[in-house]
């Protein structure tokens, strides 16, 4: 019974390590499908990518992505701004100022975050418990940054925005492999028959017949002509067995 309880504990340790690691993924992976990718900065650990929802309000766009798995956090719904925590991410959904209609989805690494944002900023949108662990309690979180539509006046500290390459685009590169090779196709004047003395072999092999001998076995008919076989001869006799004294 012990060992069962041991068992179960260890079960839900590895669930709540691993569940919520599933969880960020399928929300990143539903924004790689659904949202094209529109800038990239940081790099390593540091990262933060930025996709547009066009004609999507951002409650919309929030409502979406809870929908597809709970965060862990979700700030008040808003039309200008809204904040979702993952494990490892955290989405900054915003109004673009240019294109009203527009969100921006941007996807912060939570060391981008620790490294370029204000904690007084994200004081209005999140808790201040997670602040206090994300930002080591005032260690971090001096930045001025505000996020992806405000990059003209606030800009990051860790590099600078700058549009996906092709490769960056491809979140799933797919697998290809490249492969060479000759196809030979046969002539209509293609001669069949194989070379004197080999015996002449049919264009259409699928037809042909075996003929028997008719000379009643006397005899042997060649490799190509089975012989005629003949009733096995039996014999009946007496004997004893001595035993060797």
């Amino acid at each position: 019974m012990r060992s069962k309880g041991s068992y179960l504990l260890k079960f839900l340790l590895v669930f709540t390590l691993v569940f919520p690691l599933l969880a960020a993924c399928g929300v990143n992976q539903k924004i790689e499908e659904q949202y094209p990718l529109e800038s990239v900065n940081g790099s390593g650990a540091s990262t933060s990518y930025v996709y547009r929802a066009a004609g999507v309000s951002v409650p919309e766009v929030a409502k979406a992505l809870v929908d597809q798995q709970k965060p862990q956090q979700e700030s008040a719904e808003a039309k200008d701004h809204m904040f979702l925590v993952y494990n490892d991410r955290i989405i900054h959904l915003q109004q673009d100022t240019e294109k009203p209609e527009d969100t921006l989805i941007e996807v912060d690494s939570q060391e981008y975050v620790r490294q370029n944002y204000s904690s007084s900023f994200l004081e209005g949108y999140l808790l201040a418990s997670f602040l206090g662990n994300l930002f080591d309690n005032g260690r971090y979180g001096h930045g001025s940054y505000r996020g992806y539509d405000d990059r003209g006046t606030y800009k990051p500290t860790g590099g600078s925005y700058h549009a996906p390459t092709a490769q960056e685009k491809k979140a799933v590169p797919p697998m290809t492999v490249t492969r060479t090779g000759s196809i030979f196709k046969r002539s209509k004047n293609a001669d069949t028959t194989s070379p004197s003395g080999a015996g002449s072999v049919t264009s259409n092999p699928s037809k042909g017949k075996i003929t028997r001998d008719t000379d009643g076995g006397k005899k042997s008919g060649s490799w190509l002509t089975p012989r005629k076989s003949s009733k096995p001869k039996t014999r009946v006799g007496f004997g004893r067995v001595s035993r060797r004294r």
